[in-house]
């Protein structure tokens, strides 16, 4: 990203105007990733900036159709069409890298095509290669910002699962991985509401998919007409807590527009192609620090996350680490997202234990990332619930995946 660029996009997430999400989406697939990320920070951005960039994550401009013609042609076998009664040209939605087509095959399966837009990769490559020379060149200017703020440990994360994203086989393997955790403890933690959509193996490559038709709302769009009820809200973090915090082995990039719920109050997980894994040493930590705040056992969640250190702290470092942290927490439980959201408190938190000496390295990044995802529904749409407390039960059934008795040492 050049550097007037990114001085636009920083006019757009700091000014006062709104955000002009078609101008960000024509700056580059790294600037779309940066606002999705900054969507989730209303601890630096205005609440109603992270609003509307959330935008991001389900609109986004499509290709004309006579495009999607020759890419289709480009990017499959010749009798590729020969297996389908009919393709839409016309997209019926598209995001920052793929857009969806309606299609049915032979034998009566209603389905979607997704197709990758472009040749996103060699110029997201040169943007993130730029990006990495500002933030080197900031970092040089104020080291403090690689222990607190970690700017290259962000980019190599929007890196890392952007690149997996542009190769629609990754979106199998991730299916086929969640589908085999789920069931492999299925008899210690059963998902019965959770669902994925059937791919069409035999006609996909990396560049094209054939998925299942799903007609359900998105979690994006049950927010927005409030039909996503706060049990169906915890019933998302019970199964996705368990990959994140019991399994270790996740849903990468779980926004409100790579979820949807069906009338059965089922969820389906969509776009897979971003499949994150977190050694247990962190995910441990950051379970135990969340298992026992949501029991008000503040001095063991202050512990838990010790365990992510280095070199557990000790005299007047440990000393100051408890002392912020008893007063970062003091009355928190018990107060609502529209009080403190759990974004803005993590950020101070991991401000906090980074200076007691824990590392918040690259492989922290997609489990923090997916709890400002959690936060942020919860937001918007539930501003009034303690989340903390309403965590406690599910935090509780995790146990059938990692013992509490571990958590401490």
């Amino acid at each position: 990203m050049r550097l007037f660029t990114f001085l636009q996009f920083a006019r757009e997430i700091r000014g006062k105007k709104p955000v002009d999400v078609e101008k960000i989406h024509s700056m580059g697939l790294l600037a779309v990733k940066l606002g999705q990320i900054c969507a989730l920070r209303p601890d630096l951005i205005n609440p109603q900036k992270c609003i509307e960039l959330q935008k991001l994550y389900s609109r986004a401009p499509s290709i004309p159709e006579e495009n999607f013609d020759q890419l289709l042609t480009k990017f499959t076998e010749p009798d590729f069409r020969d297996n389908f009664k009919y393709i839409e040209t016309k997209p019926f939605a598209a995001a920052s890298i793929g857009q969806i087509h309606r299609a049915e095959l032979l034998d009566g399966s209603k389905v979607v095509i997704k197709i990758i837009k472009a040749d996103f990769e060699s110029s997201f490559r040169k943007d993130i290669r730029r990006m990495k020379r500002w933030f080197r060149i900031g970092l040089i200017l104020n080291p403090r910002l690689r222990k607190v703020g970690n700017p290259l440990g962000l980019l190599a994360h929007i890196e890392d699962y952007t690149l997996r994203e542009l190769d629609l086989l990754n979106e199998i393997k991730g299916k086929e991985t969640l589908e085999q955790y789920a069931e492999k403890y299925k008899d210690k933690f059963p998902m019965p509401k959770l669902k994925f959509p059937r791919i069409w193996k035999q006609f996909s490559n990396s560049r094209v998919l054939v998925v299942e038709e799903i007609t359900d709302p998105t979690l994006e769009s049950h927010l927005e007409s409030n039909t996503l009820e706060w049990d169906d809200m915890l019933q998302l973090f019970r199964i996705h807590g368990a990959f994140m915090f019991g399994i270790g082995t996740f849903h990468g990039d779980l926004h409100p527009g790579n979820a949807m719920m069906s009338s059965d109050r089922d969820f389906i997980f969509i776009d897979t192609g971003a499949i994150c894994r977190v050694p247990e040493h962190i995910r441990k930590a950051l379970f135990g620090f969340f298992f026992f705040l949501a029991k008000g056992e503040l001095q063991n969640s202050f512990d838990a996350m010790l365990t992510m250190a280095d070199v557990k702290p000790t005299g007047k470092t440990l000393q100051n680490y408890y002392s912020s942290m008893f007063e970062l927490y003091e009355g928190f439980v018990g107060t609502s997202v529209s009080e403190t959201s759990l974004t803005e408190q993590m950020m101070r938190t991991i401000k906090a234990a980074v200076i007691a000496g824990c590392s918040f390295g690259e492989d922290a990044f997609p489990i923090i990332r997916s709890l400002m995802y959690m936060d942020g529904m919860v937001l918007k749409g539930f501003p009034e619930v303690d989340l903390i407390y309403s965590m406690g039960p599910y935090l509780d059934e995790f146990s059938t995946l990692i013992d509490p008795n571990t958590l401490l040492s």
